[in-house]
């Protein structure tokens, strides 16, 4: 296209800009008496989706069956099959074996002392990574000991150990499936979608109705939010083998299975484990939700801290989970790194010892330790005498603050309330639904075309046609104002980071430590210090969300080409002329993307600040929840969906247009 072509499609595009913006804003204005059906979607149209899902549940539970077994005894005899290892993986870390039931159980075995799970943990690191490994993971179960974590770790980790597996082999599968048909990619990548979009909380009604209020439900639902990164990872990374050893297979004469197994999983390897990677961190993501179903461990420490505001035993729970998360993440990474670099070499004509030294030396820790147990409980249980707790320090923080600046705070909560927030959200309650899509609409035929106009126009439709128009809109509201205020936070850190190494690796570990720790821990400051309502939801949302703002924008100007920076340079440039005209430029789709992804950890965190009073999507959600309403809650929960995935494909589209213009590759700015 030329200049003069490409100058006229401007042209074009901003005169039909123009005119939909006027007509939006004569609706808006003079149409609520002529067209009150645009205003508010009329009750006798709607879709009675949430009726519908509720019938369904009833027949699945009452009346559905597959030959000889209905769909009940189905879901029981999966639930035994995962509860099998569970008991066997908590009774190692946790309970020990026991003979009986209930209080009448009777402990004949105990399980790993926390010394030998150290100790194997430390071997872990040692045999990955090397001695400073080591000494890292084994500082992190060190620290969940030291502050009394410990036995609730376990229960934690026990349900890790199986929900990860699953996840991992199930993600493979369907990777696997993907990337042999292009027609079951395209099939399950809406499902996909709707897995990763929809909050948890909504399908945890179901999940109970299915598998009982039990731990094995909660390692299902575990399960179905870890499962998506591992499936679209593994496409990608089978899809990345290069064809020279794709051709190699051919030449060798392999079978479909062997080229599968033996060739293609062996060399996309290290892109897999990637995917096992965040398996751990989503399922680690997962345990304060799961013990709202009968998890336990750590997330329940963390649930009951938040209903009695203790912030000290909260905060406790909460770094333990991060302890944990990275103890993990370290180690994942660790053995991809080492899976690169592994060495065919054959040894098997080594002594047993120098072929297995880790395993041996791990297993003999555990009979040391289990001797010692016998004469010392110290060597089994980790003493509470030796057990520390800051509990009372971040209480008594709080309380000085409170005490010292609660009419400064107050003066801050208000002024937002009342000049940002609510004349906002009276502004976005006051849009008439079917000029919203509209214009949802035209902003997908700009970026995208007919097929994002059509996707984006129907999710939006389908949002008021199921009665969810304005809890969405008080979604939106919430989400939209933290979103920008993490942005106008986020972004000016990731600027001055990005090109200093030191203050770029303290920022780093602080994002860390806010994406590792537990969404809820975030409320009880929050609450302590405004009580509840919108002002407290919107500062939980912002730090739980900032994180992506702050990576991607340093990502981003970190990966600009030296050259073009030097070019500018060369050219007179100031170095703020070279941050706004050349570097913030190259940077934007990464920005852009760092922006969705901040939208879809607001969007997520949004049904947890349901606890502290809002009245949106996430009440609702929250409610249906406590009234094992299936229905109410899936409605809501794809509502949630609806509005992520309209977010997510504007801006995508957006960013990959920004790269054509600038002359980017399809991944430039992208985050590995």
């Amino acid at each position: 296209m030329d200049s003069s072509s490409a100058r006229r499609s401007f042209k074009g595009r901003n005169l039909v800009w123009l005119v939909a913006l006027t007509l939006f804003v004569l609706l808006w204005q003079f149409g609520e008496t002529l067209f009150a059906w645009a205003f508010e979607y009329p009750g006798a149209y709607e879709i009675p989706l949430r009726y519908w899902i509720r019938d369904f549940m009833n027949w699945l539970l009452d009346d559905a069956g597959f030959g000889l077994f209905s769909f009940t005894e189905m879901t029981r005899f999966i639930a035994d099959v995962i509860d099998f290892p569970y008991r066997v993986a908590l009774s190692l870390l946790s309970t020990g074996f026991l003979e009986g039931q209930g209080s009448d159980a009777v402990q004949v075995v105990p399980p790993l002392s926390w010394v030998a799970i150290i100790g194997i943990i430390a071997m872990m690191g040692l045999y990955a990574g090397g001695v400073r490994l080591a000494l890292l993971v084994a500082g992190c179960f060190g620290f969940i000991a030291l502050f009394g974590q410990w036995d609730s770790a376990m229960v934690t980790l026990a349900s890790i150990l199986i929900a990860v597996p699953i996840g991992i082999v199930g993600g493979l599968l369907l990777g696997i499936l993907g990337y042999r048909s292009r027609g079951f990619e395209r099939a399950i990548t809406p499902i996909l979608d709707l897995m990763q979009t929809i909050p948890v909380f909504a399908y945890l009604v179901p999940i109970l109705f299915l598998f009982g209020f039990s731990p094995t439900a909660a390692i299902v639902a575990t399960i179905i939010y870890a499962l998506p990164p591992m499936t679209r990872i593994s496409i990608v990374s089978l899809r990345s083998v290069p064809p020279e050893i794709k051709d190699l297979g051919r030449m060798i004469g392999c079978t479909r299975r062997q080229m599968t197994w033996r060739v293609l999983v062996p060399s996309a390897r290290p892109g897999l484990m990637v995917g096992v990677n965040q398996v751990i961190m989503l399922s680690l993501n997962m345990v304060i939700i799961a013990s709202m179903i009968g998890a336990g461990g750590l997330g329940y420490e963390v649930l009951a801290a938040l209903r009695r505001l203790d912030i000290g035993t909260g905060f406790e729970a909460g770094f333990a989970i991060v302890a944990l998360a990275i103890a993990l993440d370290r180690l994942s990474q660790a053995y991809a790194a080492r899976s690169r670099q592994h060495s065919g070499d054959d040894d098997q004509q080594l002594s047993v010892w120098r072929r297995y030294p880790y395993s041996l030396s791990a297993v003999a820790l555990i009979a040391v330790t289990f001797v010692l147990g016998l004469g010392s409980v110290a060597f089994q249980s980790y003493p509470s005498a030796a057990e520390i707790s800051t509990g009372t320090f971040w209480g008594d923080i709080l309380r000085w603050i409170n005490i010292n600046f609660f009419d400064q705070l107050e003066g801050l909560k208000n002024a937002l309330l009342l000049n940002l927030l609510i004349p906002f959200k009276r502004f976005l309650l006051d849009l008439p639904w079917l000029g919203v899509a509209a214009l949802l609409a035209l902003a997908g035929w700009s970026l995208g075309r007919w097929r994002l106009a059509a996707t984006v126009a129907a999710l939006a439709f389908l949002i008021a046609a199921t009665g969810q128009w304005e809890k969405a809109m008080i979604t939106v509201y919430l989400c939209g104002i933290s979103v920008v205020l993490a942005g106008l936070i986020g972004i000016p850190i990731g600027i001055l980071s990005a090109e200093r190494e030191r203050v770029w690796r303290f920022v780093r570990v602080i994002i860390d430590t806010l994406q590792t720790l537990p969404s809820f821990v975030y409320l009880m400051p929050a609450v302590m210090l405004f009580r509840v309502g919108d002002f407290t939801a919107m500062l939980a949302v912002i730090a739980y969300a900032i994180s992506p703002a702050i990576r991607y924008t340093a990502h981003g100007l970190q990966r600009i080409d030296p050259q073009l920076v030097e070019a500018g340079t060369v050219a007179g440039c100031t170095p703020i002329q070279l941050l706004l005209k050349i570097k913030l430029k190259l940077a934007l789709p990464a920005i852009m993307l760092g922006l969705n992804q901040t939208i879809m950890l607001a969007l997520s965190m949004l049904v947890i600040t349901a606890l502290v009073g809002t009245r949106d999507l996430g009440q609702e959600v929250y409610i249906a929840l406590t009234k094992a309403d299936t229905g109410r809650g899936l409605v809501s929960g794809l509502a949630v969906a609806f509005i992520a995935i309209i977010a997510d494909r504007l801006i995508s589209a957006g960013a990959a247009k920004t790269r054509a213009r600038l002359g980017l590759s399809p991944g430039a700015g992208d985050e590995t």
